[in-house]
């Protein structure tokens, strides 16, 4: 068969990759410089020769190829054939052939979509493989409702990049372009984001840019520059960003990122450890990434998230600034700091954390508690300065993946703490400035655990048992032969499953899931919360208790008080921010004691303006309708 292009050659939509054309047949583009000779071989079709280009690309045009077509890739006529390091789908799994995909023969429905604007952001983490019990696209879709009337205006799905096994967290992917077969298929990926935009539901997706998994890699057989040996990697060999043959893996990578947003219609990403991606050039690649997110998005509101480790306040500021421009960050320290005040535990890396009122307090004002200061954890200082940025930048959470698989029983926040203390401390970080996230089941208290859970072949699937329990030694608590015992094996399919949520605990936990319901819809609707104040201040109040105060430019101040500790009387009350607004007295606006909430009913405000706050509780007020000239 020919591999002659036709001239002119269609423009590429990617650099990389198999694409079909309007005219007929499908172009295949792929970066091989170690090779002297590359094939493609289409399934029914036999091969074709790939045309030789500068800097070691090979490309060819194939007429009678079809979407739907496996194809491998044959390289220098050696005897194995590989599948495409662009594959847009890998119907068989990693070591199998790849699928050509037409991106453009979905009918979608969100012409109109814009986007969510940062300050409406509420996030809700998921695991497409856990959501549900059928752990597929076409069974998310379906809770897609649920979620709008809960008050989620965001979706960040765990990583999807197709990766080895039956089962697992998503961040060993080896195929970035090729959403995961145990899910569905790309177009029912595609539904699950239509769905969610016609709901109002923007969705992002989390990606590893970090390294590779360990299992159908094959990208070293095309290259070698993928990876670089000059920096270690916690996780495998680091990626190339800047050094020699850089050029076109920074391509493969912010292609990768743009790919997303573009063919599927995605709303931004969360990028992983990205203390992990390692890049001295001039234009770093986490700034190149928002770029080409941005450009993707051809004028919608696109969002990209990180996580950091070191907690570098210049990931966040914009490139006129020195920074990288992306959006927010995960603050680590919040959760931390919630952690212990909600458990009473600060081991490993919570020791750095006493969960006192003025923590909380400086979370909500500045974001990073640490940003300089030393980690004893670490023996070094953590995080840099960002008293510049505003709360916006940061994501705030008392739960996601990674913290409670550590817990080690996989147990989530009501199994840790108080009924009491768990719904002031929900109460506030979903009303706190920041950004909000939950974590699927935190909203309805799942029973069900989030264990760490990956499948491999038998040998890495034992390195993973150890190098996990070895993780989890550095809790104490976690090291005993008893505890050690009760850890679960990431590779035995039962540590998945019993991961799954069970919807029906929807139901049968309805105070909870209205606490969660009711909280979002103040944040979403409460004319002072819902434009996120530009002046916030805050005070603790007592050893357990603390309060927030949000400005609001008319005079229809809000004050937060949240107590973990029992009931206090505050009788005097020496503190202006618990003023009431001149001409106004404050009148309940809502109470985590709420008995819808399982709470022990609402304590009344007593008439003299003596403060009798109620233990382990949060109160919101406002100020009362009274007219102040009467």
């Amino acid at each position: 068969m020919s591999g002659l292009e036709p001239t002119p050659l269609p423009v590429r939509r990617m650099p990389v990759g198999a694409e079909p054309k309007p005219g007929g047949g499908v172009h295949f583009r792929v970066w091989a410089p170690r090779c002297s000779e590359v094939e493609v071989d289409v399934e029914g079709l036999g091969p074709s020769a790939m045309k030789p280009e500068p800097n070691g690309y090979f490309s060819c045009w194939v007429p009678p190829a079809l979407p739907g077509m496996c194809y491998r890739l044959r390289l220098d006529r050696g005897d194995d054939a590989l599948p495409d390091p662009a594959s847009r789908f890998q119907p068989d799994g990693p070591h199998g052939p790849s699928e050509v995909v037409d991106p453009d023969s979905f009918a979608w429905s969100d012409v109109s979509w814009r986007g969510v604007p940062r300050e409406r952001l509420v996030i809700y983490e998921l695991h497409v493989g856990t959501f549900t019990q059928e752990g597929n696209w076409q069974s998310a879709t379906l809770q897609l409702p649920y979620l709008a009337e809960l008050g989620v205006t965001c979706i960040e799905i765990m990583p999807v990049a197709e990766f080895c096994g039956r089962f697992g967290w998503g961040y060993d992917g080896v195929d970035l372009f090729a959403p995961t077969r145990l899910y569905g298929r790309p177009d029912d990926f595609r539904c699950f984001v239509d769905r969610a935009h016609a709901l109002g539901i923007a969705v992002i997706l989390d990606v590893v840019y970090n390294h590779l998994g360990p299992d159908g890699n094959y990208l070293k057989s095309f290259s070698t520059a993928y990876f670089t040996d000059r920096y270690d990697n916690e996780w495998g060999e680091a990626i190339n960003f800047d050094g020699a043959n850089s050029g076109s893996v920074r391509e493969f990578f912010l292609a990768n990122a743009g790919y997303w947003i573009d063919e599927y219609h995605l709303d931004g990403l969360r990028l992983d450890a990205t203390q992990q991606i390692f890049d001295r050039s001039e234009d770093h690649i986490l700034a190149a990434i928002v770029r080409q997110v941005r450009q993707a998005g051809s004028g919608r509101i696109t969002f990209v998230v990180g996580e950091n480790e070191q907690q570098e306040g210049r990931l966040l500021r914009p490139p006129e600034r020195g920074g990288y421009g992306l959006d927010a960050l995960w603050n680590d320290d919040f959760h931390h700091s919630a952690t212990v005040a909600l458990t009473g535990h600060h081991e490993a890396y919570y020791s750095d954390y006493r969960g006192r009122p003025s923590e909380f307090v400086a979370a909500a004002k500045y974001g990073f508690l640490y940003q300089g200061q030393r980690y004893h954890w670490q023996k070094k200082a953590r995080g840099t300065p960002s008293l510049d940025l505003a709360a916006e930048c940061f994501v705030v959470f008392l739960q996601n993946h990674d913290q409670i698989a550590n817990s080690g029983g996989g147990q989530r926040c009501h199994a840790l703490a108080s009924p009491g203390r768990l719904r002031a401390m929900t109460a506030y970080f979903l009303l706190m400035p920041g950004i909000p996230m939950l974590f699927q089941g935190q909203e309805f208290g799942a029973s069900t655990p989030f264990f760490y859970f990956a499948d491999h072949e038998i040998e890495l699937a034992r390195a993973v048992r150890d190098g996990r329990g070895a993780f989890l030694a550095q809790f104490p608590s976690l090291v005993g032969a008893e505890m050690q015992a009760r850890l679960t094996d990431p590779g035995d399919i039962t540590t998945f499953r019993r991961s799954q949520l069970d919807p029906r605990e929807r139901h049968s936990n309805p105070a909870i899931h209205a606490l969660h319901r009711d909280l979002l819809a103040l944040r979403r609707d409460d004319p002072v919360l819902r434009h996120r104040p530009a002046r916030v201040d805050g005070a603790a109040l007592a050893d357990e208790v603390w309060m927030l105060r949000f400005f609001d430019l008319h005079g229809g101040d809000r004050l937060l008080i949240v107590n973990l500790g029992g009931d206090l009387v505050l009788d005097p009350a020496p503190q202006p921010l618990l003023a009431p607004v001149e001409g106004h007295r404050w009148r309940f606006l809502w109470s985590s004691e709420a008995p819808r909430y399982g709470g022990a009913g609402i304590v009344p405000l007593d008439p003299e303006g003596i403060w009798r706050l109620p233990g382990q509780a949060a109160i919101a007020l406002a100020p009362d309708d009274r007219d102040p000239n009467a």
